[in-house]
């Protein structure tokens, strides 16, 4: 009587699991994996603080100097300024004298000379064009209370009546969101990542692919676990080691944001979302494009040919990067992209976007992840079956559809 043999082979979530674990452990370990996320941390952070240097200043974008008898066209002067969007500093001097010699040193940009019944200025080599236009307007507004006083009038209570005239807007028919700058350069920051991760660790995918099957070790792996179990592997490592260094980078960030206050007019629960939506949006979208490049890296030999064999599928991602990073910043509420944003092969780059921006309505955010969620499966299928007909095939670039038709 024969003693029955046990069967040891895996089950698929082992199987599945062994292979992940692998990419994971040889991945996390490597120099390569080590330097990059560094470097993309160190870029994140220095982003940040460059970014609270240069709106940190609270200095004026210039300084004009007042005599004793053009002091009275100081208030005007900043008023203008305000008017055009230019921060003007007013010093007073005891003279001419004294004002030239600021000049000379740098001090003040322009000095104000004459009797202040008209404006005369002064620069020490040329005028800025910004200042100029400032100089323009104080000029007509003198200009305009000489006439006010020629005829009569009082200059100050003309102003004070301008000033005071305000136009009344009606409700809008559809009601506004307001996007300030803090979630617009969150939104951009949370696009590049997205896009700079799927194309890293998709690209990663492929690679590997081509490297066990160049190396034929993919003949021994596929003789204890089948196809798919080695394709889903795969992914699951990768994947898992770009969600830590995605984690990582996204931490860093915030916690830079929050020490340097880069992003003054952003809330930590903002920010928080921000994170977490990155987080979200990166593993749904890793997921789905990874399975696409393990079956697309599956079809060719050669590391050289991984590049043209993914490039289909790279167009999409790169097509919502830039889509997203060029008509945002200049039109946050585009119709276009809100579209776009919630078909599932450019949401992954769209929709963290906008959701760092705000704005987007529930029903959105819900309907972009239910649709990439339910294509997935698909995906999964599709891929398997052109990876399992593929990978074992070495020499010439498989076709696709010798590769969808195969047994």
């Amino acid at each position: 009587m024969s003693t029955p043999v046990p069967d040891v082979r895996m089950s698929p979530a082992a199987a599945v699991g062994l292979v992940a674990s692998r990419e994971i452990s040889t991945r996390v370990r490597s120099k390569a994996f080590r330097v990059s996320t560094v470097i993309m941390l160190v870029l994140i952070v220095a982003g940040i603080v460059l970014l609270k240097l240069i709106s940190g200043g609270s200095g004026a974008d210039s300084t004009v100097a007042c005599t004793p008898a053009t002091a009275p066209l100081a208030a005007p002067l900043k008023a203008g300024g305000q008017t055009v969007g230019e921060k003007i500093d007013v010093v007073q001097v005891a003279d001419e004298a004294a004002g030239r010699a600021k000049l000379a040193d740098g001090s003040i940009d322009a000095l104000l000379t004459g009797d202040g019944k008209s404006v005369h200025v002064q620069v020490k080599k040329d005028l800025d064009g910004k200042l100029a236009n400032v100089l323009q307007l104080l000029s007509q507004q003198v200009a305009i209370d000489r006439q006010i006083t020629a005829l009569g009038g009082d200059p100050a209570r003309f102003r004070a009546a301008v000033a005071s005239a305000k136009f009344v807007e009606d409700p809008p028919l559809e009601q506004p969101y307001d996007y300030n700058g803090a979630q617009l350069g969150l939104g951009i920051a949370a696009g590049i990542l997205i896009y700079l991760s799927l194309m890293i660790n998709g690209q990663s995918v492929a690679q590997g692919v081509v490297e066990e099957k160049t190396s034929r070790v993919v003949e021994l792996l596929l003789s204890t676990i089948k196809p798919w179990q080695l394709m889903a592997g795969k992914v699951l490592g990768i994947g898992v080691v770009g969600l830590i260094q995605m984690v990582v980078i996204g931490v860093g960030g915030l916690v830079a944001v929050t020490a340097t206050g880069a992003l003054p007019d952003l809330s930590l629960s903002s920010a928080v979302g921000t994170v977490v939506w990155l987080i979200v949006w990166y593993l749904l979208g890793f997921f789905m494009y990874s399975i696409v490049f393990a079956a697309l890296g599956a079809l060719v030999s050669r590391q050289e040919d991984v590049g043209g064999a993914t490039m289909p599928a790279l167009m999409f991602v790169i097509a919502g990067y830039v889509i997203g990073i060029s008509v945002l910043p200049s039109n946050p509420g585009s119709t276009f992209v809100e579209v776009l944003s919630v078909i599932p092969v450019f949401s992954p780059t769209l929709m963290p976007i906008r959701l760092a921006m705000g704005g987007v309505p529930v029903w959105e955010a819900v309907l972009s992840v239910v649709l990439v969620v339910l294509m997935i499966p698909g995906l999964i299928w599709l891929a398997a079956r052109i990876y399992r007909n593929a990978v074992m095939r070495t020499g010439a670039k498989v076709k696709l559809r010798d590769a969808l038709r195969a047994a």
